[in-house]
């Protein structure tokens, strides 16, 4: 085989695989080193095809033929190959509007504490009248009661959650 065919040959095998190393060229192509080094002078400085990384590795960096740009210079900046990143899709408006939200958490002080000294059909009785009262301040602001956990609720969409103060819930401390 000429020495063209074989240039052929591995330039075909770098653009398909973009990186070679050399020891693969040497062993798919049965070359001695200074064929090799023939190789890479050609490939690297008088094509420009191609770059050395670290004296392992062949890195193409050339334009398929038929295109209008000539070889494009190594990169003396990194010895990384070139990242490629599929462009990302654009952004999917929503079709509902943006809204501010407010989450609260409301407890009742001291409930554990309760719970270990009264009997469990009164516990339940002060629970339920608890939950009375923040439900009719909630319902008043235009809140939400998500859920009821334990002995509180958490509460969504209270637009004017900020003119409720401890006094409306029977005392200065919220828990």
């Amino acid at each position: 085989m000429t020495f063209e065919e074989i240039l052929a040959q591995i330039l075909a095998v770098l653009q398909r695989e973009k990186r070679v190393s050399y020891r693969a060229l040497k062993r798919r192509f049965a070359l001695d080193d200074e064929y090799l080094d023939d190789i890479k002078d050609e490939l690297i400085y008088a094509k420009k095809l191609a770059v050395d990384e670290e004296n392992r590795v062949l890195v193409w960096t050339g334009h398929v033929e038929g295109t209008a740009n000539t070889a494009s210079p190594p990169d003396t900046t990194s010895q990384q190959p070139p990242q490629i990143t599929p462009p990302r899709p654009e952004p999917h408006t929503p079709e509902a509007e943006r809204r501010q939200l407010t989450v609260m958490f409301c407890d009742l002080v001291d409930s554990t504490a309760l719970s270990g000294q009264l009997d469990p059909e009164d516990l339940r009785t002060i629970v339920h009248a608890y939950q009375k009262v923040c439900s009719d301040v909630i319902a008043r602001f235009d809140g939400h009661i998500a859920q009821l956990l334990g002995d509180g609720p958490a509460l969504l969409r209270c637009r004017r959650i900020d003119f409720l103060i401890p006094e409306q819930f029977g005392g200065g401390d919220m828990g």
